[in-house]
């Protein structure tokens, strides 16, 4: 017969280490009652929704639809309602310099009957400023014609406008595309592809001119690349005063790139500042004159006759945007500081009013 084995009651430790491997396992509901982990998982199993096949099907298309709907926002190729007050108008990116009345007229007639058909491009400002957002890359008729029609009709579907916002990367792209478009449509003068290439890299969307023409006419020869620079140059030195640049031609526009390379940029910019032409051969009879003396000077042969590069804006730049196209550009030299006013002829009236402002600026600052 077998010997019974004499049974002992556990000591202290023991009733103490059991009683911890069973809190371990356990948790407590809400009244302090231990529930086993069993319980726990029977529960999470009956509240989490049973899922057919298809439904888990569909969850999962779902998934991978917004992962690419917010792949396609982040590059811009999402058109949305963008508010025209939002819109800086003043700094646009104009790929023609002139409107056409008639053709306005009809775009005007189009969207009246069907809508906008095209968005606009726009890009997000750097630094927002008085509650604008975008600045336009293009659809510059477009925006005009929703403008004017929002002032002509009052209708509150006109306050806005349908625009694909471009990240910065894929501005440079938007600008190439814009230039095709209407070298194929309607070429653009001289002048307006050296502005857009100057445009392009005040905003960001090329490091320097150069580097704008060499991309935005990369299928032009070296010769038309090397006279763009030449225009770019007129519209950086003279654009603010120059009311007819776009019917310069060829000749006229490397003549004057030349007299400015010949040091003739002040004499150019008073002749303009105090003539009245009515049209661009006066504007022209204006220059001519400043622009014969400066060929006629001795040259300066250890420059080569190359058109020099158009610099990018200094890092210590400044430029303030305000309406009908005025710019005030903020910088320093060896001399101090100084301010810019391009995009319009000022008389001495307002010149007066400026200096007074400067002067009681500067006597408040003292």
């Amino acid at each position: 017969m077998a010997k019974r084995r004499q049974l002992e009651a556990p000591t202290r430790e023991q009733l103490k280490e059991i009683e911890d491997g069973f809190a371990r396992e356990t948790r407590l509901d809400p009244f302090g009652i231990s529930v086993p982990i069993a319980t726990v998982a029977a529960e999470a199993a009956a509240l989490a929704p049973l899922q057919s096949t298809e439904e888990r099907t569909e969850a999962a298309r779902n998934r991978k639809d917004a992962e690419r709907f917010r792949e396609a926002e982040a590059r811009g190729m999402i058109a949305r309602d963008v508010a025209l007050s939002e819109i800086v108008t003043d700094q646009m990116m104009r790929d023609r310099m002139a409107l056409d009345p008639e053709e306005m007229a009809e775009l005007k007639s189009s969207i009246l009957s069907h809508g906008l058909r095209l968005p606009i491009e726009l890009y997000e400002l750097a630094v927002p400023e008085g509650g604008k957002l975008y600045g336009l890359i293009s659809g510059y008729r477009r925006l005009t014609a929703i403008k004017t029609l929002l002032g002509e009709t009052g209708r509150g579907e006109y306050t806005t406008i349908r625009a694909l916002i471009r990240k910065p990367e894929g501005a440079a792209a938007a600008f190439v595309a814009m230039v095709e478009e209407n070298e194929i449509r309607a070429g653009l003068s001289q002048y307006e592809r050296g502005r857009v290439a100057v445009v392009a890299s005040d905003n960001g969307a090329f490091e320097t001119v150069e580097e704008a023409i060499e991309q935005l006419f990369s299928s032009g020869s070296k010769a038309k690349r090397s006279k763009l620079r030449s225009f770019a140059q007129i519209h950086e030195e003279l654009g603010d005063l120059l009311i007819y640049p776009q019917v310069l031609t060829e000749r006229q526009g490397l003549r004057l790139a030349g007299a400015l390379r010949a040091g003739m940029t002040d004499e150019l910019r008073r002749v303009l500042a105090t003539g009245q032409p009515s049209d661009g051969d006066a504007e022209w009879a204006l220059l001519e004159p400043v622009v014969q003396r400066g060929e006629d000077a001795p040259r300066d042969t250890s420059r080569g006759g190359r058109p020099r590069r158009v610099a990018a804006p200094s890092p210590s730049q400044k430029v303030k945007y305000l309406s009908d196209g005025v710019r005030l550009r903020l910088d320093h030299d060896v001399q101090g500081h100084f301010i810019r006013i391009e995009g319009m002829p000022l008389d001495d009236e307002v010149l007066e009013a400026i200096m007074q402002a400067v002067e009681i600026a500067l006597m408040k600052g003292t």
